[in-house]
């Protein structure tokens, strides 16, 4: 059924174009016989589609030139929605978080927060699908997503929230991890640590304090940026003509006694590498209930540099990641998919720091 063109649907249809910088700022409309001819209409219908645009301060008509785009798309705030995680699911957010409030301060873009940075990742679980929607709805001009990580069917989730802001053809770029398993790589931006380096990193850095085992610790149904991690520990492994076979990568709840005894230690020989710090943490704990001890029978690190990881029984060593230039360059990376949508998608791996401390020192 053939659809018919009126004045609304028209003034739409220019406004969006409008809005979308398909006329850019100094450029002139069509003629107005041209759009009358286009969409089947009287050129009085679109004089006064014109005439609204004028007064709405969109375009300007000047006698003998035409009419001429006047709105500078350029100046106006961008409006960007956030589909990432608060604080209480995970520090790192804090910081993201805090710094892309401070650069909103410019205003050169306004944030859209809508619920969708909750605290516990059963309740962001909930509220992401409707904050996405509503997102959409409002038209923002770019949308920030970290994908959702430990709970179940989030990879279908991540996937279908991906799926409606494409369709919707609105830019999005992810946040600390993409929505596709390792080594699978999805079409969009993504600004992140290097992962598969702070993995090699710290692998060598156990390799050197004296660990000729090295074995891998990670929650079920963690994000991708996990193997990537655990991809640069066994390659530094092998580099160093160490074994590493599926034994030693251990995948488990830390509080699962059961699943600890089984990893292998050889006492004063053995490093163990956790996907994050909350893992480290807790398989401390587990590990010393099982009368194994830190800096004596195994060393141990994380990632991601948490508050409480200096205030552990033996602080611990982690990796920092680099959560300030993660959130500056996000912003960077969202501002210019929205000038052009359809650049190649870019990974931006960024690069933390070692922070030592005695969990990663054998003691006699």
């Amino acid at each position: 059924m053939n659809v018919k063109n009126n004045f609304d649907s028209i003034y739409a249809v220019i406004k969006e174009q409008i809005l979308r910088q398909e006329f850019i700022h100094g450029s002139l409309l069509p003629a107005e016989q041209v759009v009358a001819d286009k969409f089947s209409v009287s050129r009085p219908t679109v004089a006064k589609v014109y005439n609204r645009l004028q007064a709405e301060g969109f375009v300007k008509k000047k006698k003998g030139q035409g009419t001429m785009v006047i709105h500078d798309n350029a100046k106006l705030p961008r409006t960007i929605g956030l589909l990432l995680p608060g604080a209480g699911e995970s520090e790192i957010f804090s910081v993201i978080n805090d710094q892309i409030l401070k650069l909103s301060e410019s205003e050169e873009f306004i944030c859209l927060w809508d619920g969708a940075t909750a605290n516990n990742a059963g309740i962001r679980k909930m509220l992401m699908e409707s904050c996405c929607d509503s997102y959409i709805s409002k038209k923002v001009d770019g949308i920030l997503f970290s994908p959702l990580e430990r709970e179940g069917n989030s990879h279908e989730l991540n996937k279908r929230i991906c799926d409606k802001i494409h369709a919707a053809n609105i830019p999005v770029v992810l946040i600390d991890r993409d929505i596709l398993p390792f080594p699978e790589r999805s079409g969009f931006d993504i600004v992140c640590l290097d992962n598969f380096g702070a993995g090699r990193i710290m692998t060598q850095h156990l390799i050197d304090k004296g660990c000729k085992v090295i074995n891998f610790f990670y929650r079920p149904d963690s994000a991708g940026s996990v193997d990537y991690r655990l991809a640069g520990v066994r390659e530094t492994v092998l580099k160093n003509k160490l074994p590493f076979t599926d034994a030693n990568i251990i995948c488990g709840n830390p509080e699962d006694t059961e699943v600890v005894e089984e990893m292998r230690i050889m006492a004063g020989k053995t490093g163990i590498v956790c996907a994050n710090d909350s893992t480290a943490a807790v398989l401390m704990s587990t590990i010393e209930s099982l009368n194994i001890r830190i800096s004596k029978d195994v060393l141990i690190c994380g990632f991601d540099n948490m508050k409480y990881s200096k205030h552990l029984k033996r602080s611990l060593t982690t990796y920092e990641q680099p959560c300030v230039e993660i959130a500056n360059i996000g912003i960077e990376l969202i501002m210019r998919r929205i000038k052009n949508n359809h650049r190649p998608p870019v990974s931006v791996n960024l690069v933390g720091e070692k922070i030592e401390r005695e969990s990663t020192t054998f003691i006699s």
